[in-house]
């Protein structure tokens, strides 16, 4: 807890006309994860009001659906959280096969979801790594990014990209796993079990780290839920919700998918969700390993005609993605390319709790909560 002490105060201090300082934080700014703008309103050092205005990165990603086939949407969805471009993937992919009455074969269905969990976890490291950089601390970030590189050249080697992945299809995967993938990719979740203690023992017992942490931006379970906030900033507030186990898809239901919750709320609570979810997310990818050393050979991928038209309809596909909710409304009219395609990403809800979030902290604690929102902006401004 911070106390605040006045020690003295001017003669004449009542009589002197004061009057609330604009303060704008952004687009440009280290604290702010890119274009994202702050209007703050400052009485003092204590933050009066917060307006976040978006839309500096805006690039039209909806407009862009529409003109593309079916195919040619992944390239575009993929980008839009750039940390979590498998996952954004498989919306559209899960969407077209629903409205297809298509199921992938088993083993894209169980490669899928040991990728998902992979790329969870690299979405994950990212910010326990730069997160602490944000409060003062430069360590942790080098460990964080020596277990991203050992993910990193798994994910590669099966498809190819170190960023967008560009590995889903309609109808399941690309191409076949590499040979001996598998038991590579098993090693590399081992070493990196190990080395996160390295990155946990670094942070969570640092006196200074949870000082500028602990009740710090605390987000109510009631906000939370009144403006949509979702992922590991919603569970940190109590709200115990993950479609993985809620509403599964791929293979979840058949795992036993744990969530990692906490009731604070705060800005220590909202870090420790991610550091859990990591160490959750290794033994979901184990046990989907293990799924896929038993099942017999078999596709990958199902046969699509040259032309992919999708029926009349409408559809609705959600996923829990690294940072939140990630859904995709699909509307079509029988042709090769939809006819509305709306995206609600994860960011963009999690930041516009943060009008409600700032207002009454210090402009010292900003950067603080603001790092702890674990967004993308990209996955704002779509």
């Amino acid at each position: 807890m911070t106390t605040e002490r006045i020690v003295g105060i001017g003669s004449g201090a009542k009589e002197l006309a004061t009057e609330d300082m604009i303060l704008n934080i952004g687009p440009q700014h280290p604290s702010t994860h890119g274009v994202l703008r702050l209007r703050l309103t400052l009485d003092g050092e204590r933050i009066a009001a917060a307006e976040p205005i978006v839309g500096y990165m805006h690039r039209g990603a909806e407009k862009l659906f529409e003109v593309r086939d079916f195919r040619q949407i992944i390239v575009l969805a993929n980008r839009h959280d750039w940390l979590s471009a498998f996952a954004n993937e498989l919306g559209v992919v899960l969407a077209v096969e629903r409205m297809l009455g298509m199921e992938a074969p088993p083993r894209a269905v169980w490669a899928r979801t040991l990728l998902a969990e992979l790329n969870r976890v690299l979405n994950h490291l990212m910010f326990l790594g730069s997160y602490p950089l944000e409060v003062g601390a430069m360590t942790p970030i080098f460990y964080a990014f020596r277990e991203r590189e050992r993910l990193q050249r798994v994910m590669e080697e099966v498809s190819g990209g170190r960023m967008h992945y560009m590995f889903n299809r309609v109808g399941g995967l690309k191409e076949e796993l590499p040979a001996g993938w598998t038991g590579r990719v098993r090693r590399v979740v081992a070493d990196v079990r190990a080395g996160m203690s390295d990155i946990a023992d670094l942070i969570m017992d640092n006196e200074i780290f949870r000082a500028r942490t602990r009740g710090v931006g605390v987000l109510t379970r009631e906000q939370v839920l009144q403006y949509g906030v979702s992922g590991p900033v919603a569970r940190a507030s109590g709200v115990d919700f993950d479609l993985r186990r809620d509403e599964p898809y791929l293979a979840y239901g058949e795992l036993d998918v744990p969530v990692v919750t906490r009731t604070e709320g705060d800005c220590l609570a909202r870090f420790e969700c991610l550091l859990g979810q990591v160490y959750a997310s290794l033994d979901l990818a184990d046990a989907c390993l293990d799924r896929l050393a038993d099942l017999p050979p078999g596709p990958i991928n199902q046969r699509l005609p040259k032309v992919l038209k999708v029926p009349e309809g409408h559809t609705y596909a959600w996923t829990e993605n690294p940072l939140g909710i990630n859904g995709y409304y699909l509307v079509s009219r029988g042709e090769k390319t939809p006819w509305r395609l709306k995206l609600r990403s994860a960011s963009y809800n999690n930041v516009q709790v943060l009008s409600e979030l700032l207002p009454g902290n210090l402009v010292a604690d900003m950067i603080a909560i603001l790092g702890s929102m674990f967004f993308v902006v990209g996955d704002i401004d779509k």
